[in-house]
Order: C-alpha cells, then structure tokens, then sequence
C-alpha cells in the first residue's frame, strides 16, 4: 500500500451520487468508495514543525478514496483506523503528506476518533532536487553499505545540506 502524495488532482465527482440520491446496499464488484468531502470544510491542526495548518474541502483537495476496487482498504483508511487501533498520540511523516493529514483529520471525525500530534519532517531529496524514495529507487541503506558508505558519510551529508549528495553507483 503506497501513501498517496499531495499533488493530486481534485476528483471531478465522476460518479458521485446527486445530494439526497441513495445509494444501493451492497459495494458493486470492481467499485471504488470515495470519501465525499464537505465543500468549503475549513480544516486546521497544528503541525509540531510548519506550524498551523490549515485545509479547505472541495479546494485544497476532494473526495478521496477510501475503500479499493480489489477489496482492500486505501492507504488514508488503514492508517487512520490503525493509529486509534493502536492508540497512537504523535504521528512524524514526510511533509509530502500534509494534505492527507487533512483528510485523515475528516476520516477521524466521521469515525468518532481522535486525531494524533502532527509532525512533518522536511523531506530529504537527492543531488536533482527529488526526493528520497522506494517509489523512484531511491538509495537504501543497503545499497549504502553495498557501496563501502559508513554511517558517518550519511551523518555528514545530513548535518551539512538539505539534499543527500552521496552518488548513485
């Protein structure tokens, strides 16, 4: 299950049913259930590191997917459900993910569920500006080793800039 990331487009309510339109018993084979996003919902939190943040609904980001057509839960689901399962008071992730906080936020309050403490970390992004990730190949920690690297090359690329200037091999 991969994290959705910010630059989404808003869902042009495709399939959406009318306001007042019901909706038949059953979840049809193939089909994808979308959170649908109050219009014009202001959403705020505080985020440990960028400070308050705040959301529109309908804006900023719509409605979001919340259960698969391969009958699995979607990312912003599992984790929200996850974290109360688990009790989770502070949750530390890429600041790629600030909007999905937002919809986590909305999942939270349809659920009757609290939400955790907020913290977005600066992303850490290679020699081009793009940042570190499984999803682009990004280097790993065994590639690291693989490639003679110790801790402390990482350490230092960490403390002297933003982007990680170690070169793929």
């Amino acid at each position: 299950m991969q994290a959705p990331h910010d630059d989404e487009g808003l869902y042009p309510g495709t399939c959406r049913p009318a306001a007042g339109q019901a909706i038949t018993a059953g979840k049809p084979s193939g089909a994808n259930w979308r959170f649908r996003v109050p219009q014009g919902q202001l959403i705020e939190f505080e985020d440990a590191h960028f400070g308050p943040q705040r959301f529109v609904g309908g804006q900023d980001f719509g409605d979001f997917l919340v259960w698969r057509r391969d009958d699995l839960p979607s990312y912003q689901l599992a984790v929200v459900v996850d974290d109360a399962a688990m009790q989770i008071t502070e949750v530390v992730r890429g600041a790629d993910l600030l909007k999905s906080t937002a919809r986590q936020i909305l999942l939270a309050r349809a659920l009757g569920l609290s939400s955790p403490a907020w913290y977005h970390c600066d992303l850490m992004l290679d020699e081009h500006g793009q940042r570190l990730a499984k999803r682009h190949d990004a280097l790993n920690l065994r590639t690291l080793r693989e490639q003679g690297k110790q801790p402390a090359d990482l350490l230092a690329s960490l403390h002297t800039t933003d982007r990680f200037s170690l070169p793929r091999e």
